[in-house]
């Protein structure tokens, strides 16, 4: 049996139905304490610049709240640097953000951006926070990754998960060995390697089997299954799946 995967909660989504009526509820710091009686390993929250769901008061709730280490996702910005920098999450995800996007489209391009980047996350490794970049499965964004300075990728699983539902199966095995082969190069090169984006119950046990894989990070389909069976019931299951792959 190879070492246990974690799992990252993501709950931006309960804030997002939150924010659709203003008010205090659904709270994403109860939802956090729910994901860690679930068995999660930690909780990711993006505040992102429009502040569409996780707000500055919700990071503020979950520092102050939480046991599990905060993955706190976020853009490149100075703003979002100092905000990190005043709270000093266990870890800071850098991932691109569009105002108009719905959801994060795509991964960080590290390699054209490596000088600005090497310079932006010193100071958050200074502070004590893991530093993990978000990109696609390519071998440049992984080696400028490590080139620079992170301890992290984060490889964007949108596209296997895509082509899976959209049934194009040689194309979701293709990108699925991108995955496999991009995650032993990252490790090889000293890296950690965590995935997510658009996972479910059936599209998490390739991606949880990758040995070279240590973390996901899951959030809007956990939420949404919530709705019909409860968020705990909803992450033990997916923590189901994940255990039985890694074995």
């Amino acid at each position: 049996m190879t070492e246990k995967l974690r799992l990252g909660v993501n709950i931006d989504h309960v804030a997002t139905v939150r924010n659709a009526r203003g008010g205090a509820w659904p709270d994403p710091v109860r939802a956090a304490k729910l994901a860690e009686m679930a068995g999660a390993d930690g909780i990711t929250a993006h505040l992102r610049e429009d502040r569409r769901h996780i707000t500055d008061g919700d990071i503020e709730a979950l520092m102050a709240s939480l046991t599990l280490p905060l993955n706190f996702e976020m853009a490149a910005t100075p703003e979002m640097q100092a905000i990190a920098l005043r709270h000093r999450p266990h870890a800071v995800c850098l991932v691109p953000e569009k105002r108009e996007e719905k959801t994060t489209e795509g991964g960080l391009d590290v390699a054209r951006d490596d000088n600005r980047l090497a310079g932006f996350i010193a100071p958050l490794r200074e502070a004590g926070c893991r530093v993990s970049m978000f990109i696609g499965a390519d071998e440049g964004q992984v080696r400028a990754s490590a080139r620079i300075g992170a301890a992290v990728v984060e490889l964007h699983t949108g596209a296997y998960c895509d082509f899976h539902a959209e049934g194009k199966l040689a194309e979701r095995d293709a990108e699925l060995q991108r995955l496999t082969d991009m995650a032993g190069l990252a490790a090889a090169l000293g890296l950690e390697v965590h995935m997510g984006h658009g996972l479910t119950y059936h599209t998490v046990g390739p991606v949880a089997a990758i040995p070279a894989v240590r973390e996901l990070n899951i959030g809007h389909f956990l939420i949404g299954e919530a709705i019909f069976v409860g968020l705990e019931a909803a992450i033990i299951e997916m923590r189901r799946h994940i255990d039985l792959a890694r074995r």
